[in-house]
């Protein structure tokens, strides 16, 4: 048989998805998986550097994919904050419901290890840049270090808040998933009630004006 003479990402990762679901293990070398697929091995080192890789760029496809789908939509871009994080979590989650077998495969198969984690590290980048796109409202301390602070602090929490939505969907076995639909909703309002700064803003200006007020007064 021919060897296959162009080969793209795409083709490389629908091949290792197979693989793995259909053998439950990574391929043994890289030259036993580009053989068994019919193209040259160096073909796959000009898109990928190990199977690790694979793994790690498949999670960055997932976010892609559903920011694509977001970005399309003019309903979207008319959202708040809070809308938008939770119209991502939904595509998100439809995206890894529809390649659920290999999702639970690539993480459960590194679940006490960093490994795991590992191969999250591109989804997390992609991630926190679009938590910061979100503009999600801070207090305005004016004092740079706290504003970073504050700012880490949105990336961190979004994050982990993800990871744990991650967790609740691999471990739900209702009907098309709706506890976690349920999930999402309650938990990115709950954070985003959290973080609604206007009633501290309000104190805060309370404040400066008594200060204020006590100062003309003496």
């Amino acid at each position: 048989m021919a060897k296959k003479k162009s080969i793209s990402d795409q083709n490389i990762i629908s091949f290792y998805m197979d693989y793995v679901l259909e053998h439950g293990a990574q391929p043994k070398s890289v030259y036993i998986f580009t053989k068994n697929n019919d193209f040259d091995e160096s073909k796959f080192y000009e898109h990928f550097a190990s199977f690790e890789a694979i793994e790690k760029h498949v999670f960055k496809v997932f976010f892609d994919n559903t920011l694509k789908v977001l970005l399309a939509s003019e309903d979207y871009q008319s959202f708040d904050a809070r809308n938008k994080l939770l119209s991502f979590y939904f595509t998100f989650f439809e995206n890894l419901t529809a390649n659920r077998s290999y999702v639970l495969f690539a993480l459960k198969q590194h679940k006490n290890s960093m490994k795991g984690m590992a191969a999250l590290s591109e989804l997390r980048k992609s991630f926190t840049t679009y938590i910061d796109s979100l503009d999600i409202e801070t207090l305005d301390i004016k004092e740079e270090r706290i504003d970073k602070l504050q700012q880490r602090a949105i990336q961190e929490s979004a994050w982990i808040q993800l990871l744990l939505t991650m967790k609740f969907w691999m471990d739900d076995t209702s009907a098309s998933f709706e506890k976690t639909d349920i999930f999402i909703e309650k938990s990115v309002n709950t954070s985003f009630d959290v973080l609604n700064i206007a009633p501290l803003k309000s104190v805060i200006d309370l404040g400066k004006f008594l200060f204020k007020e006590k100062m003309q007064t003496k």
